[in-house]
């Protein structure tokens, strides 16, 4: 699949204003597999913050039909069978609608090498070009709680889990939508709750999930 069109970025010069003053999205893409090699995205969802408060009037779930179908342990993650996916597009015709949901936004994602490694897929672009627009959710959720910087490479730290110690709800876990829900509300919690050393700027936040 030849890369479609990135979504603008956000505006530049955008990292020492207060977090509350950036337009987010959050996003989660639920996948045929997990190798990222052979990989293909079944769903997307995408939850927009904007001044500080999720804006679900804007959210997006959308189905998307792969190339090949949902292994077997897949679908019983997220759920969704080849006949679920049925009548859905394919990516080459729902990513305009990704395309749109990201626009000018910067990006919250839970375990950014995922959702990087689909977004240059559908998109395009270098891995640097989509990592300054990103906030790693998971990364931040380890530097609130102050774990060592090794655990940021275990998958065991999932998004429920972390739900569930913040006190976030998860409705229905591995659908898409929800995630990215889940995702905006844990960052809205970390965020505020985060000491990044100085301001609660956006440049102070990507630091501490880079770090």
């Amino acid at each position: 699949m030849p890369p479609g069109t990135v979504a603008p970025s956000p505006p530049t010069g955008s990292g020492a204003r207060s977090w509350r003053q950036v337009e987010f999205a959050a996003l989660d893409f639920e996948t045929t597999g997990l190798d990222l090699r052979t990989d293909e995205v079944v769903s997307f969802g995408v939850v927009p913050i904007t001044h500080g408060r999720i804006a679900m009037r804007g959210a997006v779930h959308q189905l998307v039909a792969p190339p090949v179908p949902p292994s077997p342990r897949s679908q019983t993650i997220h759920q969704l069978r080849p006949q679920d996916l049925a009548g859905a597009p394919d990516l080459v015709h729902a990513r305009e609608r990704l395309r749109e949901s990201l626009e000018g936004r910067f990006l919250l994602v839970w375990f950014a090498e995922i959702e990087l490694h689909f977004l240059r897929q559908i998109f395009g672009g270098s891995a640097r070009r989509w990592r300054r627009r990103t906030i790693d959710v998971r990364n931040l959720a380890i530097a609130f709680e102050g774990q060592p910087r090794e655990r940021r490479q275990q998958r065991g730290y999932a998004l429920s889990a972390s739900a569930e110690r913040h006190g976030v709800p998860v409705a229905d876990a591995h659908d898409a939508l929800d995630d990215a829900l889940v995702t905006a509300q844990l960052f809205l919690v970390l965020a505020t709750g985060l000491r990044t050393g100085g301001q609660a700027s956006l440049r102070n936040l990507r630091r501490t999930a880079a770090t």
